[in-house]
């Protein structure tokens, strides 16, 4: 079967709860900011919140990406690494019922996960712990899925060490070798600092299509005109979805800058939204739509997310609401 998009990235199990500022503080982390955290401090962190409300899902950058590829109706593979244990298998479970097809490999270790934080102002404190998905490798790449897919997604994330990197680079290598196109995310600006050259170098190669937010295109262009960053990106890209968050996003398609609005919403949460602005895009460009009608669906979507908790869709758009999107 053909497939939209096969997507690469840590596969983790997503635990939000809903907390005061107070809680923020208390166990000790800088309020907004994604950190890397041991087992036993997860551990510790997850005991903190016995008492407070929480709910859980697969997740991981590229898994909620596909995920939401999947729940527009796209057909989607995804290729992570989870552990031999109870959120492992809830993980796998979780993907499959949306209808993504994944044959990740169990193995001894705890499977990743990452604790969201979100506080009243809809700001996320995530607490990532990554577990058994940190040992993805080369290995674990399907050359035979690349082949059958019009894109490979491949998230930033993958870079913050070996053999994770190895396994990123090998997604784009076969793809390139089998005539698939690439879209990469770089994830964070911490990441750009730590890989500039190396983000670069796969801009100018195998990228086809580069996902970033603001914050990020000035930190690899040194520029700060939104539109000045996004024609920068798209000199060496062949083309670009730089996200503005509530002011919507810029498309660069074929030299062309397509403006996309915001859509106007009520912040509850923002985990997941540039997740889900890229699964939407993609599925739109996958799927027989114009660069700027998928980008149109993309603001909508992630307008959506940021209104609710978590980054599944609560409501899912229905067939009459893609083709209103579409016009």
């Amino acid at each position: 079967m053909t497939l939209d998009v096969y997507g690469v990235g840590n596969s983790l199990v997503d635990i939000q709860a809903r907390v005061t500022d107070d809680v923020v503080s208390q166990l000790g982390f800088h309020k907004g900011v994604m950190t890397l955290v041991d087992n036993g401090v997860q551990q510790r962190v997850l005991a903190a919140l016995e008492r407070i409300p929480w709910s859980r899902c697969a997740g991981g950058s590229a898994a909620n990406t596909i995920l939401a590829v999947a729940d527009f109706g796209g057909r989607a593979a995804y290729a992570g690494k989870v552990g031999a244990d109870s959120l492992g298998h809830f993980f796998l479970d979780d993907m499959r019922k949306i209808g993504v097809e994944i044959e990740v490999p169990t193995a001894n270790g705890p499977t990743g996960t990452s604790v969201i934080l979100i506080t009243e102002d809809a700001q996320r404190t995530m607490l990532t712990h990554l577990g058994i998905s940190a040992t993805l490798s080369p290995d674990d790449i399907s050359e035979a899925a690349i082949r059958n897919a019009k894109y490979v997604y491949v998230e930033g994330y993958l870079f913050g060490g070996e053999p994770t990197r190895s396994a990123a680079l090998r997604t784009m290598e076969l793809a390139k070798r089998n005539g698939v196109k690439v879209a990469f995310t770089v994830s964070d600006p911490f990441l750009i600092n730590l890989h500039r050259d190396e983000f670069w170098s796969l801009i100018e190669g195998p990228v086809d299509l580069l996902f970033c937010n603001l914050e990020e295109a000035r930190s690899l262009t040194g520029k700060h005109d939104p539109v000045e960053c996004a024609v920068e990106i798209h000199r060496h890209a062949e083309n670009v979805a730089l996200t503005l968050g509530g002011d919507g996003s810029i498309l660069m398609h074929e030299g062309q800058v397509i403006p996309i609005s915001g859509v106007p919403t009520q912040a509850v949460d923002t985990t997941g939204a540039g997740d889900m602005y890229a699964g939407a895009l993609l599925y739109g460009i996958t799927n027989g739509m114009s660069w700027s009608q998928a980008g149109n669906l993309a603001s909508h979507a992630a307008a959506r997310i940021v209104a609710q908790l978590g980054a599944r869709l609560q409501r899912k758009f229905t067939p009459e609401e893609i083709r209103a999107l579409r016009s």
